[in-house]
C-alpha cells in the first residue's frame, strides 16, 4: 500500500532541439538584472554560451557572468555568488550548464536576500528559507542529476570535509528548464557514464525501501529498463540523438519527485558517496558506483523480496530453480557486469581514496532511516572498506 503524500512539481519543461528558443517566452516574466551562471567554460567552446547570451541581450536584459562553478560547488564560491547577486539586484539566476550549476544557482538563489551564513544556515542547520527567493532557471548541458526540476542543491565544504544536500521545498525548484539533448554530445566519455550511473542510483535510492507493489515500484523499474537499455546504445554511439534523448528523459524523471510517493526511500549510497567525494572532491557519480554494490549486498539480507523483484523485472534474471537469495545475488551480478560495460568506478580507490580516510569518510556519513537497515558506524566502515 502506497503512504499518503501530496505532490506538486512548480518546473515548467521546455524539451528538444528547438527548446532554447523558448527562453525568449520566458524571460519576459522577469526583471532586468539577470546573473549568467556557468562552469568551467565549455559553453564558450560549444557555442551555447553565445547562443544565450545573444537570447539575452536581444531582450534587453543586464547580464552579469557568474562563471568558474566546479563540478561540486564550494560554501565559498556559494558565497562569492551570493555577493555578486547582490550587487547586481539580480532578478533571476540563469544557470547553464550541468547539475552542479543548478545545485549552485539554488543555494544562490535562498542565500541572495539572507542575512546568515548559507552554509550554516542550510547546510549545516537545515533550516528552511525565511527570505525572498531569487527565480531560477535551468540550460542543461549535462544529464544525471534531475537538478532541472527538483528542489535540491548539494554543497561541499572543504573546511570541514562535508559534502551535504539540501532539498528545499516547491518554491526553489527551477522555474524552467531548458533541455536540448543535443547540449549532452560533446561531454567526454567519462562524464557521460557518471551522469547515467547517478540516474540510475537516483531511482534506486527510491525503489529500495519498503515491500510494497506500488505504482511507484513499477514505474521505477520502467525508468531503470530505460536507462540501461539506452545507456548501452549510448556508450557505443554518443551521438545517437534518441538514446540521449531518453537518458536526459529518464534522468528528469528519476529525480522529480515522482516515483518517491508514498515511499520512504533510502539515499544511503547518496550519503556514502558525497562522504567519499568531500574527502576525494571525485565526480559524483563514479562515487556512487564505488559504494553501491558493496551497500547493497550489504542490506540484501534485510530486503531480500525487493532485491528479487529488481532481479527479475529489471534485470531478467531464470527464477527457475533458484532460492530467493540466489535470484537477489543474480539481479546485483547482472547489475556489476553492466556496470563494468558503462566503464564507471568501482572501487573508491580508483578515485583516490586511501585508507587512513575511512575513519573520516565514516564520521561524514549522515545516517539516513528510510531503507532496509539502518546503519551504524561499525557498518559504515565496513561498507566503506569493501568499497576500497
Amino acid at each position: 500500500m502506497l503512504g499518503n503524500f501530496s505532490y506538486k512539481n512548480a518546473t515548467k519543461l521546455y524539451f528538444g532541439e528547438d527548446s532554447l528558443s523558448y527562453l525568449n517566452e520566458e524571460l519576459p516574466r522577469y526583471g532586468k538584472n539577470v546573473v549568467l551562471i556557468y562552469g568551467g567554460g565549455s559553453i564558450k567552446k560549444n557555442g551555447i554560451y553565445d547562443d544565450v547570451l545573444a537570447i539575452l541581450k536581444a531582450n534587453g536584459k543586464n547580464v552579469v557572468e557568474d562563471g568558474g562553478v566546479m563540478p561540486n560547488p564550494t560554501a565559498d564560491k556559494l558565497r562569492e555568488g551570493v555577493k555578486l547577486a547582490r550587487a547586481h539586484n539580480a532578478d533571476l539566476l540563469l544557470a547553464v550548464g550541468g547539475g552542479s550549476c543548478c545545485d549552485y544557482a539554488k543555494a544562490v538563489s535562498v542565500s541572495v536576500h539572507c542575512d546568515e551564513d548559507p552554509w550554516d544556515k542550510y547546510f549545516a542547520r537545515f533550516e528552511e528559507p525565511d527570505c525572498e527567493i531569487v527565480p531560477v532557471g535551468c540550460v542543461l548541458t549535462m544529464t544525471g542529476t534531475g537538478s532541472e526540476m527538483n528542489g535540491g542543491s548539494v554543497i561541499t565544504n572543504h573546511d570541514t570535509h562535508q559534502k551535504i544536500g539540501h532539498v528545499f521545498g516547491d518554491e526553489v525548484m527551477p522555474k524552467f528548464a531548458i533541455l536540448n539533448p543535443r547540449y549532452t554530445m560533446s561531454l567526454p566519455k567519462r562524464q557521460m557514464v557518471a551522469g547515467i550511473y547517478d540516474i540510475f542510483n537516483h531511482i534506486c535510492e527510491q525503489y529500495f525501501s519498503g515491500e510494497d507493489d506500488n505504482v511507484s515500484d513499477d514505474l521505477a523499474e520502467a525508468l531503470m529498463k530505460s536507462v540501461i537499455r539506452n545507456s548501452l546504445v549510448a556508450i557505443e554511439d554518443p551521438e545517437n540523438y534518441e538514446a540521449r534523448s531518453n537518458i536526459m528523459w529518464a534522468a528528469t524523471w528519476a529525480l522529480n519527485t515522482l516515483i518517491s510517493r508514498g515511499k520512504t526511500t533510502d539515499w544511503m549510497v547518496h550519503m556514502l558517496g558525497q562522504a567519499a567525494g568531500a574527502y576525494t572532491d571525485a565526480t559524483h557519480g563514479m562515487t556512487l558506483s564505488a559504494v553501491s554494490l558493496p551497500y547493497y549486498r550489504h542490506i540484501l539480507p534485510y530486503g531480500l523480496q525487493k532485491f528479487r523483484r529488481f532481479a527479475i523485472g529489471v534485470w531478467g534474471v531464470d527464477a527457475a530453480g533458484k532460492t530467493d537469495e540466489e535470484i537477489a545475488n543474480a539481479g546485483l551480478l547482472a547489475m556489476e557486469q553492466w556496470m563494468r560495460k558503462l566503464g564507471v568506478a568501482m572501487r573508491l580507490s580508483e578515485l583516490g581514496a586511501t585508507e587512513d580516510m575511512i575513519e573520516g569518510i565514516a564520521d561524514a556519513t549522515i545516517i539516513l532511516k528510510g531503507g532496509y537497515k539502518v546503519l551504524d558506524r561499525a557498518e559504515v566502515i565496513e561498507i566503506l572498506r569493501k568499497s576500497l
